[in-house]
């Protein structure tokens, strides 16, 4: 035996059994490591790939979620409003017990109680029982105004819309012509519109059903006014339909000019968008004649100005529409 044998038999006699079990321990991991290597990487790689069905089933549980979700909004927007109108029959009942505890101001406690009570019924009686999210119509109108302009470029149509009044046997339709020059169609459908003189498309415009809700709220006719119609269609966008934050009509003559501010449904320069469409249907219906509308970009004290314009004639024709176009919409 060499000293070298010496030495290491000396060595592993001196080791303790605990440093010789984690001496052996760690030359057998060492010694299968390479063997274990390869399918230990390929289960790891086919544990972190989830298969289609458990895609499904994520997919499954995020629309619970989202559908969840949309339930809780609802049903918090609807609490918000079942509170205030808690909020206001209790104001109201107190007053009341007020008027009869103190007889010397019972007039203005018994008007005060009346109020909150009938604040409270119409507030419980007109709660919504739907919310849906301005984004989502914005996407619907974002679809539907993209078919309707294809259409119109397709058929080499001017893009300048005409918003006709409604008779008693046709609604208010909006016409695209086929040239400045073409008269506007009276008591024809549509959608398409052939005759030589007045060719074109009809549609049904989307500020029509907003119109007849206008009128039902509003307590008598809609006045003829321009300027007091102005006003009153600028209150409908911002309190009653809630399409804008703020509308500034401006009247001068023949024309309307809108300036509105955060509008929903995006950009108020597409076809047929629902806040110009309400502005020109309702002038039209007012005038008893057709209107027509540009909408221009605003600047630092509106986000758009919308302009309606219409030609005071007798006869019903449109007269000349270079001559009624204004030059800038913000004049």
């Amino acid at each position: 035996m060499n000293q070298h044998d010496t030495d290491r038999d000396d060595s592993a006699t001196n080791h303790t059994p605990f440093e010789r079990a984690e001496h052996r321990g760690t030359q057998s991991a060492t010694d299968e490591r390479p063997a274990n290597d390869a399918p230990a990487e390929r289960n790891t790689e086919a544990s972190t790939t989830p298969s289609s069905g458990e895609l499904a089933a994520q997919v499954e549980l995020l629309a619970d979620e989202n559908a969840r979700l949309r339930t809780k909004y609802a049903s918090a927007k609807r609490v918000r409003y079942r509170r205030t109108a808690l909020g206001l029959a209790g104001v109201g009942l107190l007053a009341i017990v007020g008027a009869l505890a103190v007889p010397t101001g019972q007039d203005v406690l018994f008007v005060l109680g009346a109020t909150g009570l009938f604040g409270a019924l119409l507030t419980a009686v007109l709660t919504p029982e739907r919310f849906v999210a301005a984004s989502v119509g914005e996407r619907i109108y974002e679809a539907l105004a993209a078919n309707h302009a294809a259409l119109v470029d397709e058929l080499g149509l001017r893009s300048e819309p005409r918003y006709l009044p409604g008779t008693s046997s046709v609604a208010p339709k909006v016409f695209v012509p086929q040239r400045a020059d073409t008269s506007s169609p009276t008591g024809e459908t549509g959608p398409i519109v052939t005759d030589e003189d007045r060719r074109g498309l009809l549609f049904e415009p989307t500020g029509a059903g907003l119109y007849t809700a206008f009128v039902q709220a509003t307590p008598d006719n809609p006045p003829t006014a321009p300027a007091v119609l102005a006003g009153q269609l600028a209150d409908a966008v911002v309190d009653q339909f809630e399409l804008a934050r703020a509308v500034d009509p401006d009247v001068v003559g023949d024309r309307v000019t809108f300036a509105v501010t955060d509008g929903a449904f995006g950009p108020l320069d597409r076809f047929d968008h629902p806040i110009p469409s309400f502005f020109a249907v309702s002038l039209a219906a007012s005038r008893g004649r057709p209107v027509r509308l540009t909408v221009y970009p605003g600047d630092d004290r509106a986000d758009w100005l919308v302009t309606c314009w219409w030609a005071d004639s007798s006869d019903g024709t449109d007269g000349d529409s270079t001559a009624q176009e204004p030059a800038s919409a913000g004049s």
